[in-house]
């Protein structure tokens, strides 16, 4: 009789396992899905962005130190592949990217670092992602964020794995999160995760697109006494 009853406890563990099991399938590809429509207008979203510009708020967790770094601006992006990020708090510095070229001006220290993107980043995929420049099922293997995984409105938060390519060897993202506004599909805050430990927050607001941003919005109006200092190499390109 016990052992009965112990090979019953066996068939109904199994059945229970393999139910567990079953829905657990169930779920993944559920989530699996919704993270491909989430891509999927996300992209879309962007293909049909021409410029944009928004405000944003940066929190920086450093690995090691107990309290984040925070600072805030504005950036401005126009395609293609135009670029500018100013930090207007607590310091002012201002980014501007055109294509691969990268200068970033610090009033304070009267000072331009000059250089090229891919010897400045380690990894492009950040500003790619923002930009829309960046084709996202060619450069990030999408995947369902682990834990509740849900933004404002329900909508399935992303996380973005940037695919290895050639040169990328000194790739410091390890992955991305993405959280999207639930009606325009907006990013609406994004999560870098950098093999360092560090990670950075950055939320976004008061987005306004295709209002025709002019080409002069990109060009640094720097002093005539500015140093220019050519910018060191962070990566390998």
């Amino acid at each position: 009789m016990i052992r009965w009853g112990c090979m019953g406890c066996a068939v109904l563990l199994t059945i229970g396992v393999s139910v567990t099991a079953w829905a657990q399938d169930v779920t993944d590809d559920q989530s699996r899905k919704e993270v491909r429509e989430v891509v999927k207008r996300l992209q879309s979203r962007y293909e049909k962005t021409r410029d944009l510009q928004a405000d944003f708020t940066q929190r920086t967790t450093i690995e090691g130190f107990e309290r984040p770094m925070t600072s805030s601006g504005k950036v401005y992006i126009k395609k293609p592949g135009r670029l500018r990020w100013n930090y207007l708090e607590p310091s002012t510095e201002d980014i501007y990217v055109d294509r691969d070229d990268v200068k970033v001006y610090v009033p304070e220290h009267k000072q331009v670092l000059v250089g090229k993107l891919t010897q400045m980043a380690a990894s492009k995929a950040p500003l790619e992602l923002l930009q829309g420049a960046a084709k996202l099922d060619a450069s990030f293997d999408p995947e369902p964020t682990p834990g509740n995984g849900r933004g404002i409105g329900g909508v399935r938060l992303v996380t973005l794995v940037p695919k290895a390519h050639d040169g990328d060897a000194h790739r410091t993202v390890q992955k991305i999160v993405v959280e999207v506004f639930p009606k325009t599909y907006f990013i609406r805050s994004l999560w870098l995760y950098e093999s360092s430990g560090n990670v950075s927050n950055f939320e976004f607001s008061s987005l306004q697109s295709n209002i025709g941003l002019g080409d002069d919005l990109f060009v640094p109006k720097l002093p005539p006494d500015v140093e220019i200092v050519k910018a060191p190499v962070l990566g390998q390109p």
